[in-house]
């Protein structure tokens, strides 16, 4: 009789961990911090992100780094160095013509009820945003980035106004479908620097972008589900990047109580904060519920998969960062920002969200890698596979404290 033959026990597989970069306009500079951290953290050269996905602002650094893949700790790096150094002018025209142009625009429109003048495309102009893309990334390189197997798969998030539906422009694995779900779809193109702006189109403030024959615009107008796209590219594992600390999500400076009536300023800074946040905790506790009930009864979930999420959020809220540097914006963005009531203590929000000035995102970019390393643990666990230690919430969330 032959001896039992002893069989090697492969060794678990890898978690496939996805990447989600969550709107968040100049606080965007706080998931440069933390990336940064994550290169110390993780000293192997390969890209710990097998998927990306990115919406709005989370748009610009998810191309980057799926672009350069291969290479992303560069691809860090040259993000650093980048909104480290970062000036308003280079995202929208905040020079004293340009800004009288515009308001004489929207005034004579409003005046002569647009016969003189149809009303404007938005509030800002943000071209140089387009430009300064436009020479510093090459979005063939995010297909190449698949192609050589460096990534399984990307989505940039959007828009449509003519359907009103959510959808992730992807490209990815020849084996990862398009989907459809209830106001969501997953379309699979070849991305340019199109996509990336519609989904940077913050609505009001930003012009809509045309793709094809529909107008899309800001990806977090209509994201019920913010996490799915990545779901659907096969990421098992989600670290998410907030942009807003957890206590932080009313209008005033933190207080709890309404001292007046908001101003315009107070009540654009709420919605655009609401814009980008709001759908990501919610989408983490259906997330919980789902990986709850998998656990205790299998049966009654088929088709669905456990997902272990991670997010990490500010520890000390923007609004109270922004307002130490206001002085440094642009003098026409000051007077805007005073003229609607966005720019004293409890409407710094709006400020967080626009004000592209070396100082302030340098401020964040700080503190997103402070509380990156103070969370280290937590980070690496999460990265490797393992399980998480107490330092997450019952809702999958973790702060650095």
């Amino acid at each position: 009789m032959d001896a039992p033959v002893a069989l090697a026990r492969k060794p678990p597989a890898r978690p496939t961990v996805g990447l989600v970069l969550t709107g968040g306009g100049a606080r965007s500079a706080y998931q440069v911090g933390v990336l940064l951290a994550l290169t110390e953290l993780l000293p192997r050269a390969r890209n710990p992100f097998r998927v990306i996905v990115g919406t709005s602002a989370g748009a610009v650094a998810a191309c980057v780094l799926a672009a350069e893949a291969h290479r992303w700790r560069r691809a860090v790096a040259g993000l650093e160095r980048v909104w480290a150094n970062f000036r308003t002018g280079q995202v929208f025209h905040v020079d004293p013509a340009h800004m009288l142009r515009s308001g004489t625009h929207w005034l004579l429109a409003l005046i002569s009820g647009g016969l003189v003048l149809s009303p404007p495309k938005a509030l800002l102009d943000n071209s140089p945003l387009r430009q300064l893309l436009g020479m510093n990334l090459d979005c063939a390189s995010i297909h190449r980035s698949i192609m050589r197997g460096h990534l399984h798969g990307f989505a940039l998030c959007a828009t449509s106004y003519a359907s009103g539906q959510s959808v992730a422009f992807f490209d990815g694995r020849e084996s990862i479908p398009e989907w459809t779900r209830s106001q969501r779809v997953g379309r699979r193109t070849e991305l340019t620097l199109d996509h990336l702006m519609a989904s940077a189109a913050i609505p009001l403030l930003f012009p809509p972008m045309c793709i094809g024959r529909e107008y899309f615009g800001d990806g977090a107008m209509r994201q019920l589900n913010p996490l799915s796209p990545a779901i659907h590219l096969g990421a098992d594992r989600l670290l998410i990047l907030g942009v807003r600390a957890r206590q932080a999500a009313g209008v005033g400076a933190g207080s709890g109580t309404s001292r007046s009536m908001p101003t315009p300023g107070e009540v654009l800074g709420y919605m655009i904060d609401t814009l980008f946040t709001d759908q990501v905790y919610g989408d983490l506790e259906q997330i919980e519920r789902i990986n709850q009930l998998m656990q205790e009864a299998p049966s009654a979930a088929p088709g669905l998969r456990h997902v272990d999420t991670l997010m990490l959020a500010p520890s000390v809220d923007p609004r109270e960062i922004a307002g130490r540097y206001t002085n440094d914006m642009p003098r026409s963005l000051r007077v805007l920002l005073r003229v609607i009531g966005g720019r004293d203590v409890s409407g710094y929000q709006l400020a967080s969200y626009l004000m592209f000035e070396a100082s302030y995102t340098r401020a964040l970019i700080e503190l997103g890698y402070r509380d990156a390393m103070e969370a280290r643990v937590a980070l690496v666990a999460f990265m490797n596979g393992e399980r998480l230690p107490p330092l997450m919430t019952a809702a999958g969330v973790a702060q650095a404290t």
